[in-house]
């Protein structure tokens, strides 16, 4: 389940990103879209970036044990709604689409997945999910450029 504060004008259509969701946790996700201002100010806060970002996820940060985590939500993921209007023209697809592809980034980073560090774990499961939901592969484009 996906509990939305959308602080934008941005359609999304939520039972795709349900989907999404569905396919990799159970567990409740939280997702924000808002503004450029907004993500870079927590950006700077949380990362020490001064810049406005794609996508930021925080991890549910808990010592509980798996039984007593039972309902509780697998994170946030926040998201830019100025980036998915400007990647979905620059590559050419929806808006629902660049929405999706970031939605994966961010809760595969929930699942604990980092691109940073890994050894191309998590592009590999975007990759995998982007053909499962028959997504644009801009996302891969990307990641790989980076």
């Amino acid at each position: 389940m996906i509990d939305l504060d959308n602080q934008t004008n941005l359609t999304i259509n939520l039972e795709k990103l349900e989907n999404i969701a569905n396919s990799l946790s159970m567990q409740e996700i939280e997702l924000i879209i808002t503004d450029n201002q907004t993500i870079q100010s927590l950006n700077l806060e949380h990362r020490g970036k001064n810049s406005p970002t794609d996508v930021l996820s925080f991890p549910l940060d808990t010592s509980f044990t798996q039984d007593s985590i039972f309902g509780m939500p697998l994170g946030t993921i926040i998201i830019s709604a100025e980036y998915v209007i400007k990647e979905a023209k620059n590559f050419s697809h929806s808006i629902q689409e660049e929405l999706s592809l970031l939605f994966i980034h961010g809760v595969l980073h929930l699942l604990g997945y980092d691109h940073e560090v890994d050894q191309g774990e998590m592009r590999k499961r975007e990759e995998e999910l982007i053909h499962t939901f028959k997504l644009p592969k801009s996302l891969i484009i990307r990641t790989k450029e980076a």
